[in-house]
């Protein structure tokens, strides 16, 4: 494989190149391929580094490599292929392509309109704090307590920060959307001050927006061990719920030059959401009651 431009900058402000960037995750993929193995994945690339232009990706580009594995995935009227990250080899294949953001679906492709996982995405309003979507994470701990459902937390390496529910794929994408909407809707009722679950941006205020939508069919959100084209280079981190009760954690602590520590030390704090063991049907029937 012919690497390009490895010594373009795409972290101006901490002189990061795409050398940089290779190197992080070929140094990252035995913990980020599990996450993306048999999932049709999105991207979005940053050809110029991360001030230049970006665009989303997709369908396979026409002059990709016959080796390059793909998933057939309906759209309107036709079918796009999509590329599956399944190896090292297309990994690298894809960051060559200055592709910073992988976004698996969140289902496999063996049962494809089952998803594995739910995710109560935290997505805090300007000029909202971290602390104040790390308060609204503990109020999703509690509802999950109450719940008895296991909830895994990372930061979404911005602003924002997601909690994963491992699931049994048995239900649908809509029936996940209802699971994980009323999860949000009892910590909305906990704390209706600093979060909102308003579709329109506008009238949300300065709130962390519970996302539950984003678990509809087609919907994606960056894989854990993934890079965000922020200053920084920060890393989707998972953390440990002690950390977020501590309040002190912030999505800034983890980037390319120290996630391979934390991960020495602390080891895969996500692999529980691999193993797809819970189900949810006592919420689904306060769904059924609504």
């Amino acid at each position: 494989m012919k690497l390009s431009n490895l010594d373009k900058l795409f972290w101006p402000e901490e002189g990061y190149t795409k050398h940089d960037l290779l190197r992080f995750y070929i140094d990252i993929s035995p913990y980020l391929l599990p996450y993306l193995r048999d999932r049709p994945c999105n991207f979005q690339r940053f050809p110029d580094g991360i001030n230049g232009k970006r665009f989303y990706q997709k369908n396979i580009p026409s002059f990709a490599p016959d080796w390059i594995e793909t998933f057939p995935v309906p759209s309107g009227n036709r079918v796009i292929e999509i590329i599956l990250v399944n190896n090292l080899a297309t990994l690298v294949y894809v960051i060559n392509l200055a592709c910073l953001e992988i976004h698996p679906w969140h289902s496999r492709t063996a049962g494809i309109k089952s998803p594995d996982y739910g995710i109560v995405d935290l997505d805090p309003q300007e000029g909202v704090s971290f602390d104040t979507v790390l308060e609204v994470a503990r109020e999703v701990k509690k509802v999950l307590d109450e719940l008895e459902l296991a909830g895994y937390p990372k930061t979404s390496g911005a602003t924002g920060l997601q909690i994963y529910l491992p699931l049994q794929p048995v239900y649908t994408f809509s029936q996940v959307r209802d699971i994980i909407g009323v999860i949000c809707g009892l910590v909305h009722q906990r704390v209706p001050a600093i979060t909102s679950m308003e579709r329109k941006v506008a009238r949300r205020g300065a709130t962390v927006y519970l996302d539950y939508l984003q678990n509809l069919w087609g919907q994606t959100i960056n894989a854990p061990y993934t890079v965000r084209p922020v200053p920084g280079a920060t890393v989707s981190a998972p953390l440990t719920w002690e950390e977020v009760e501590s309040g002190k954690v912030r999505p800034q602590h983890f980037n390319i030059k120290n996630i391979l520590q934390r991960l020495d030390k602390k080891g895969d704090l996500f692999a529980p959401v691999l193993n797809g063991n819970q189900t949810a049907a006592a919420v689904l029937k306060r769904c059924a009651g609504h």
